[in-house]
């Protein structure tokens, strides 16, 4: 115990990498005479010792500073940085009958950032996967539109792809997500199949809960498919908030209106403004509006816009305007008429929110 105390304290500042104890009397001797020439170490701030001990081990005996030396300026690394933005465009093209028109080329589409004509770098019209948030409405006033509602969103998924995903969002007097991203349909349509219709409209909130699930998805290509009766009376985001929302978010939004006729008694304020609320949601992100007064087509209307899903282009570019600064672009889209085709329409995104970064 003594030579363990002398031990310490000649040897103050000297780090020892060694924790087993020393046996025998080659040990105690090893100890000594470290004791006896550890005045020798000091100032020898990078030299390093090797000693054997009795099982054949060996006790390093190394400064506290030793290996810490800065680098030098010219040998750090350098961060290299590529900034490119890729903005992409869904584009559906229909003819005069609204029947969706295939095969068309690049050289048929033109493209405009801010009345700037764009080069597109990259053309698609394959049908790839989709990640898709089903946003259900189950206020009072969707009693008797409950079933058809139903069966409009099982039509649509019948068009789905198996890679696509899915989630669900009901809403009355507030928004729910009763069902997180799947690839199992049959889930949200056993999870409609309970469904009762009560309570008041909160549209709006409900879109925002659906754009920020959206945030999760796996799919680049995004979409939210909004079947209600129209009209908002219990939302606490305002309409300028929500189609601000849509617009910095790159979600198509499709809407089924189930209105009830022009000529109907009872109409509130909300359920009149309902069809335009909807359209304005729609038509910002190249998604389309579609009104139905009689229950019994929403079925086939459901499985046309899953049709319309897969016959999308999708056009690329690298906009020639470079600022990063968050500012609006508006996107406008042309066609070549084909030759021998009648007069085509093209549906697209209205524009989007430049990167701040």
């Amino acid at each position: 115990m003594r030579t363990l105390t002398l031990f310490r304290i000649l040897l103050p500042g000297v780090l020892i990498r060694r924790k087993s104890l020393f046996r025998g009397n080659l040990g105690l001797g090893l100890l000594l005479s470290l004791a006896l020439f550890s005045p020798y170490l000091y100032g020898q701030e990078t030299q390093t010792e090797q000693r054997p001990t009795e099982g054949g081990e060996g006790v390093h005996i190394e400064s506290r500073n030793a290996g810490k030396s800065a680098p030098a300026p010219d040998t750090r690394p350098v961060d290299i940085r590529v900034q490119k933005t890729l903005v992409l465009i869904n584009v559906t093209v229909t003819d005069p009958l609204n029947r969706f028109v295939t095969g068309l080329e690049k050289e048929h589409f033109r493209l405009y950032e801010d009345k700037v004509e764009q080069e597109i770098s990259n053309f698609s019209s394959e049908d790839a996967p989709i990640s898709i948030g089903l946003v259900f409405d189950t206020s009072g006033s969707m009693g008797p539109k409950l079933q058809k509602s139903r069966q409009a969103a099982a039509e649509f998924f019948k068009t789905s792809n198996p890679a696509d995903e899915f989630f669900l969002v009901q809403f009355n007097d507030r928004p729910e997500l009763s069902v997180p991203f799947t690839t199992d349909t049959a889930k949200i349509q056993s999870a409609l199949t309970f469904t009762q219709s009560k309570g008041r409209t909160a549209l709006l909130d409900s879109v925002y809960l659906a754009m920020h699930e959206m945030k999760k998805a796996k799919n680049p290509r995004k979409a939210l498919l909004i079947i209600s009766d129209g009209g908002d009376n219990s939302s606490r985001y305002t309409e300028t908030e929500i189609k601000n929302a849509v617009r910095e978010a790159d979600v198509q939004i499709f809407a089924i209106g189930i209105y009830e006729s022009m000529s109907a008694r009872g109409r509130t304020p909300e359920e009149s403004a309902g069809p335009g609320l909807l359209t304005d949601l729609a038509e910002q992100t190249g998604g389309r509006p579609y009104a139905v007064e009689n229950v019994a087509e929403l079925p086939d209307i459901a499985a046309k816009i899953g049709i319309e899903l897969r016959n999308e282009y999708i056009l690329g570019y690298t906009p020639k305007n470079r600022e990063r600064d968050g500012k609006y672009r508006k996107v406008l889209v042309k066609l070549n008429q084909p030759r021998g085709l009648p007069p085509l329409k093209a549906f697209f995104r209205l524009g989007y929110y430049a990167p701040t970064q």
